[in-house]
């Protein structure tokens, strides 16, 4: 079994409420393909640690394998993004067994990449200079998310997604995963005829690869979230035109990407504090 970890952290250049640029350090998303057997089998979104206790979880977690006696050899190989699980004695019934998938309501939804990542260059999204957003705007629509009546407020353990066009809130649903919260509004919009060039889509959950290409295929072109973003998330953004925000509350935020589509109206910086000599603060 080899050891291939891989580095967690990509440094990058954001900006600020008020303005201000400066470095961050964003979770370093990566996908691992896995085959069984030199038969492709599935492929996880990972941050790395540990990718082959990962490949060993999943198969036991999926019930393809019973036993460790079951493996003979996991290897990862990061050039290619890529593990190779070689069994003793094969897995019987391979493809009947992993013919019907279940997409979990759990934050994870790998098995969707592969199809995303080839429709890449299918997404066309509105320019810059006709899909914009200020930032008055945003704070606006972050008011209406801070006192918008939710699950997540009275019981937790829920993801909300929301549709904006400008300040003003067409669409709000939650579910127990953000994948399923952001697929209800995409139903929603392909039933009632909604495009997506001059909306914003809103979201409590982290913007991976796969939030940010579902978003670009609904074709908004501006995200805000209320987390974070990974690697591949940023990296589809940049290279899609997208503009995102995270750690979005209250006036504050993060602008990671598309700053050729953001109005900035920065915030005074906050004055210093003054500490007086002799006391205690």
């Amino acid at each position: 079994m080899t050891a291939a970890s891989a580095p967690m952290l990509r440094e990058i250049q954001i900006q600020d409420e008020y303005g201000q640029r400066r470095s961050l350090h964003i979770p370093a998303e990566r996908p691992l393909t896995v085959f069984v057997d030199k038969r492709e089998l599935v492929t996880l979104m990972t941050l790395g640690a540990a990718p082959e206790m990962l490949v060993l979880g999943y198969l036991l977690n999926q019930r393809l394998v019973s036993s460790l006696e079951d493996i003979e050899s996991i290897t990862v190989d990061w050039d290619v993004h890529a593990a190779a699980v070689k069994t003793r004695h094969g897995i019987d019934d391979l493809d009947s067994r992993t013919a019907k998938r279940v997409v979990t309501t759990g934050c994870g939804q790998g098995t969707v990449f592969g199809d995303l990542m080839q429709q890449v260059d299918a997404v066309h999204l509105p320019a810059a200079d006709n899909a914009r957003i200020r930032q008055s705007t945003l704070a606006r629509m972050l008011d209406t998310m801070r006192q918008q009546d939710s699950i997540h407020r009275k019981a937790g353990s829920v993801h909300g997604c929301a549709l904006f066009e400008g300040d003003q809130l067409l669409m709000f649903v939650e579910d127990v995963g953000r994948h399923n919260a952001i697929d209800t509004i995409a139903g929603w919009m392909w039933l009632h005829g909604v495009t997506g060039g001059n909306k914003t889509f809103y979201t409590t959950g982290r913007l991976t690869s796969e939030m940010v290409m579902k978003a670009a295929h609904m074709g908004v072109p501006i995200v805000v979230s209320r987390n974070g973003v990974t690697q591949m998330g940023h990296d589809l953004a940049s290279k899609l035109g997208m503009t995102l925000f995270g750690r979005a509350a209250n006036k504050h935020f993060l602008c990671y990407t598309g700053f050729d589509r953001f109005d900035a109206e920065p915030l005074p910086q906050p004055a210093a504090v003054r500490v007086v000599a002799g006391s205690d603060t």
